[in-house]
């Protein structure tokens, strides 16, 4: 074995599900609830409805590991929007 090879850790390896639990459990939730339940007709179809669930997911749906709140909210509450500066005369 060539002792200048890098060492791959954690989430580098591939097939290892419990190294990325974030990961995985967004996947299952993904499967379970948009994949599952659909039956998709084309591809244009999927990429309509997979939008649709991600919209809901990330802008209507409270996640408990950010305390209820959607991530939409939970950006907008530890990363603002600065006030921008009116130019007045």
């Amino acid at each position: 074995m060539d002792r200048h090879r890098r060492h791959r850790h954690g989430a580098d390896r591939p097939g290892k599900p419990w190294q990325n639990g974030t990961n995985e459990s967004f996947n299952g939730r993904f499967r379970d609830e948009c994949l599952s339940v659909e039956w998709f007709r084309s591809r244009a179809e999927a990429a309509v409805v997979i939008e649709i669930w991600r919209r809901h997911y990330n802008a209507v749906r409270p996640h408990s590991s950010i305390h209820y709140v959607t991530p939409l909210e939970f950006k907008q509450q530890h990363h603002p929007v600065p006030n921008r500066a009116v130019l007045q005369e």
